[in-house]
Parts: structure tokens; C-alpha cells; sequence
């Protein structure tokens, strides 16, 4: 079994920052590409930043210049700094991983989620 657990969100006022993490924990032979999305109430996921293990990135439009995905590989962790926050940034934020558990076999896995609320 992985499990994923993300923690740092918290309410904070438009143009503040807060940095999210991520701990994969378990049966891991190796984590491949990590990213971050959000939800919304009444919203879809969306994907906001990825990451890949040889540190390769991409980011949501809405995010870039503003956010910023890292990970350390030793550790088994992933982190999201945010900066500039805005009120439309308000949402669930939950950590997804593609994980081997061994040489042959990988899993795609999903945090419980943090919320971050940024008030106006």
C-alpha cells in the first residue's frame, strides 16, 4: 500500500503565500511523475503544476510566475510554494503520483487533499 498526505493549506489574504507538501508513503520502489491539482466547490480537478523525476516541469497557465513545484526524490516528497495568492486560487489542493512498487508494477495514487482559502 502508498499513501499519499498533503499538508500546509490554511487561509491566508490575497497576496499572501503558503507552501503545500507532499509525503508518499508505503510499499515504494520509486516515484515517477508527481503533480498537484485543485478543486473547487461545483468545479472539476483541474491540474495545476507537474513534475517529473528528472525535475522537468509543467504548469497551469493560471498558475505560472506565481507558483512553484519541487520534489526530493530521497525523501519521497513533493511541495508546492505558492505566491501572489488570489481568491480564485481557493480550492482543494491534492497530490497525485505515479508510483512503482516494484521493477514490473505502478500505481497511480491520490492525496485526501488540503484546503487553502484565500480571503479577499
Amino acid at each position: 500500500q502508498v499513501h499519499l498526505e498533503e499538508s500546509g493549506g490554511g487561509l491566508v489574504q490575497a497576496g499572501g503565500s503558503l507552501r503545500l507538501s507532499c509525503t508518499a508513503s508505503g510499499d515504494i520502489f520509486k516515484v515517477n511523475d508527481i503533480a498537484w491539482y485543485r478543486q473547487a466547490p461545483e468545479n472539476e480537478r483541474d491540474l495545476v503544476a507537474t513534475i517529473a523525476r528528472d525535475g522537468s516541469t509543467n504548469y497551469a497557465d493560471s498558475v505560472k510566475g506565481r507558483f512553484t513545484i519541487s520534489r526530493d526524490n530521497a525523501k519521497n516528497m513533493l511541495y508546492l510554494q505558492m505566491n501572489s495568492l488570489a481568491p480564485e486560487d481557493t480550492a482543494t489542493y491534492y497530490c497525485n503520483a505515479d508510483v512503482q512498487v516494484n521493477r514490473s508494477y505502478g500505481f497511480n495514487y491520490w492525496g485526501q487533499g488540503t484546503q487553502v482559502t484565500v480571503s479577499s
